[in-house]
């Protein structure tokens, strides 16, 4: 493992761990709560103890960057149809094993992370390329918490939105300031019990549910929830049922939900991939418990991307993919959606009309 050089300038000091008694620092950024010493990293790989500080070493470094579909995070109630600037470093604090993007997030290799941005620079390239907004994804930006902030008050500066793909691991009193910062967050709710989470995540469920009440309840961030599922492991009707039920019991029926197909990869690859049967169960469960967006991902289903009115089922939005087919929301005076057919409230973020990104992936290099 090589050793923290404080001399490069992606390594800052950090907050959020104290010293114990016992000679030892505790990083207190997400549950983990890693103990660690003298030159020791934690489990996400880039923070580490060096001279008796914690430090992150992957600040302004990136696997690369990307604009992309809104929807592809995902994200359907959110400017639909914009581009977003999506960029992630290396390094996470799960263990999943069925990880879909583990070449990044797997990664301990800091050498792989070629390209480098400054936030300024990050918000501006958002700017130049007229991005809505800007996504800290592909690993979890839980662990490199303090670049995304930075980037994210460079973002509000110069107007562009902020977007957080997580695993909502986070531990209480960082929770609050990075959300604050987010105007919108797609957190995965892996699935809904405690033996999956600890069998293939290492995680815990609780603290993840924690945050997805936190957001829901006492942000203005939007949110939306994605859960990939798995056969044999979390696509049980039961575990569906109970999961729908909690949301709607402690969130509301409004957070859109996202079923995702799994296939297979990474350290699970004898798991069959989900049939598009299991995702529809999976949709039904949810709307029959109350939920009034819900959605399927990763299969072509024009039905399970579209966007329903909750009132009087008009098809709002149509999707094929990525691609916005279909138009009907307004805005009423106060700037909400509406139902062109019935003028019910429809729960989101939208602008007078959608985007018109489409299923285009344009990678970009950053001069900085």
């Amino acid at each position: 493992m090589k050793n923290i050089d404080l001399s490069h300038p992606s390594v800052i000091p950090v907050e959020h761990w104290h010293a114990l008694d016992n000679g030892l620092i505790q990083c207190d950024l997400c549950p983990r709560e890693c103990t660690l010493r003298e030159g020791q990293r934690g489990f996400c790989f880039v923070r580490g103890r060096k001279d008796d500080k914690m430090w992150l070493t992957s600040y302004g470094r990136s696997s690369g960057f990307c604009i992309d579909p809104i929807e592809k995070k995902p994200l359907n109630h959110f400017l639909p149809g914009s581009s977003v600037l999506s960029f992630g470093t290396a390094g996470c604090n799960l263990a999943c094993k069925f990880c879909q993007n583990w070449d990044m997030s797997k990664a301990r290799d800091m050498d792989r992370l070629l390209d480098q941005a400054k936030p300024e620079a990050l918000a501006q390239a958002a700017k130049y390329y007229g991005c809505a907004s800007v996504a800290y994804t592909y690993n979890d930006p839980v662990i490199f918490y303090e670049y995304a902030i930075d980037t994210a008050k460079a973002c509000r500066a110069l107007g562009i939105k902020n977007v957080a793909v997580t695993a909502g691991y986070i531990s209480e009193a960082p929770r609050k300031e990075f959300f604050k910062w987010m105007d919108a967050a797609n957190i995965d709710l892996k699935a809904f019990s405690d033996t999956f989470y600890e069998k293939l995540t290492g995680a815990k469920l609780q603290p993840v549910l924690d945050t997805i009440e936190y957001v829901a309840n006492e942000t203005d961030c939007w949110l939306e929830l994605t859960t990939l599922l798995i056969p044999g492991e979390n696509d049980s009707k039961e575990e569906i049922e109970a999961m729908c039920k909690w949301i709607i019991n402690h969130c509301g029926a409004e957070v859109p939900l996202h079923f995702t197909a799994y296939h297979p990869d990474y350290r699970m690859m004898n798991n069959p991939p989900t049939p598009a049967s299991t995702l529809e169960m999976a949709r039904e469960i949810a709307m029959q418990a109350g939920l009034k967006y819900v959605y399927t991902g990763n299969v072509f289903n024009p039905q399970g991307q579209a966007t329903y009115c909750p009132e009087c089922a008009q098809k709002l939005i149509g999707r094929q993919h990525y691609e916005i087919t279909d138009w009907h929301l307004h805005l009423n005076e106060n700037g909400k959606g509406c139902c062109d057919a019935c003028g019910a409230a429809v729960a989101g973020v939208f602008a007078a009309s959608h985007g018109t990104w489409g299923n285009r992936r344009l990678p970009v290099r950053l001069n900085t």
